[in-house]
């Protein structure tokens, strides 16, 4: 047995690798073999081939423009493509034009297992921005040939019908769901508190730089961080999920901060069992990207939202935690976002955890029921 995995993975993004450790997990374990069977295609096959004990294969062959790349990455990776058993597409936010090469690239690997006989399924992902012509015409090819399409959240299901996919979507949450991770025992009280943040809106990272916005966000940030150490008697350990990107912006909130002294940063790249360890150890988390909110989930710690993103609001809304959720553009507006917040959740907190708990559980089992995709794609093609 072969299978192939493809998505965002070897960008050092650990949300994404957070997904790719649990769709290994999950491949293992269903069909019994060992994880070289597993080839993934990656931006750092090396990496990824260490990293997880499987072989590895470049996502896309670069060739000084858009065509020439398409044409080339076809061309040599539909050779490994046509070997497997099984092609796994996702997890991830995928689905979407944001960046302009996605919706092609990943349309790229659907043809190459659609003109080798190899069945593929859409696993997990999420949907959106999805705006060119060009990006909805790959995800209603990618859609249409798919054994089966799975993804993270109902607005996702609901975009891709929106622009025409005509298959039946399962809702199975995020992959990495499947996760585990014990956690340490809660505070009386949340004290311990995880902080993840995110580049928005700066120029070293985010498509359109626009610095006064970074600066708002940031300000915010600090302000808001501020006023709840000053009410309450917190330990804020900011931690990234994308190394070194997200490090660099927590320095930034924490330079500006009155109430540094009762704060670290982890300035180092942390894999996703790191992760799992940082937030089972918090009592809170406080998180912008979604995969620090959903590896907090995992280890049923509860959550408080800086919704940068439609995923990130979808996640909350999900989790029926819109009270908690904070659009990352009203962050500067107040100091009191974060209190109010941590407030809601601090008034009953044997409550919230016993509430974090179910969620977490729930999630669990929903992702493990997407691994059916796998065995029934296989037995539809023996």
């Amino acid at each position: 047995m072969k299978i192939g995995i493809v998505g965002n993975y070897g960008n050092d993004n650990n949300g994404d690798e957070a997904i790719l450790l649990s769709i290994i997990s999950q491949v293992t374990e269903v069909f019994q073999v060992p994880s070289d069977v597993i080839t993934v295609f990656s931006n750092n096959p090396k990496q990824t081939a260490k990293r997880y004990q499987v072989m590895s294969a470049p996502l896309y062959y670069k060739k000084g423009n858009a065509v020439k790349t398409f044409a080339a990455t076809y061309m040599q990776n539909k050779k490994i493509v046509k070997t497997f058993d099984l092609l796994i597409i996702g997890g991830g936010g995928i689905l979407m034009d944001l960046y302009k090469r996605e919706a092609p690239l990943y349309g790229s690997y659907a043809m190459m297992a659609k003109n080798s006989g190899v069945p593929y399924v859409i696993y997990g992902c999420g949907a959106g921005p999805l705006s060119s012509d060009l990006g909805k015409w790959f995800i209603r090819y990618m859609s249409k040939h798919a054994h089966s399409i799975s993804v993270r959240d109902p607005e996702s299901a609901e975009l891709l019908q929106s622009v025409g996919v005509k298959k039946e979507i399962q809702v199975i949450g995020d992959p990495a769901f499947s996760l585990k991770k014990e956690r340490h025992t809660h505070s009386e009280s949340p004290v311990k508190i995880g902080v993840t943040a995110v580049p928005y809106y700066h120029g070293g990272y985010w498509p359109e730089s626009k610095e006064e916005i970074y600066q708002q966000y940031i300000e915010g940030m600090a302000k808001n961080l501020d006023a709840l150490a000053a009410a309450r008697p917190v330990e804020i350990m900011f931690f990234a999920t994308k190394f070194p990107q997200d490090a660099d912006v927590t320095k930034d909130i924490q330079a500006l901060m009155k109430e540094s002294a009762h704060t670290t940063v982890i300035d180092r790249n942390l894999l996703p069992k790191d992760l799992l360890e940082i937030t089972a150890s918090q009592d809170l988390v406080i998180g912008t990207r979604l995969h620090s909110l959903i590896l907090a989930t995992c280890t049923a710690t509860p959550v408080i939202a800086v919704c940068y993103h439609h995923k990130v609001t979808d996640f909350m809304k999900l989790a029926n935690l819109e009270e908690v959720s904070i659009p990352i553009g009203e962050m500067h507006q107040s100091e009191n976002h974060l209190t109010t917040a941590y407030e809601l959740l601090a008034a009953d907190w044997t409550q919230t955890c016993e509430q974090t708990q179910k969620l977490s559980t729930t999630l669990y089992e929903e992702a493990m029921s997407g691994t059916r995709q796998f065995t029934e794609a296989i037995k539809k093609n023996v």
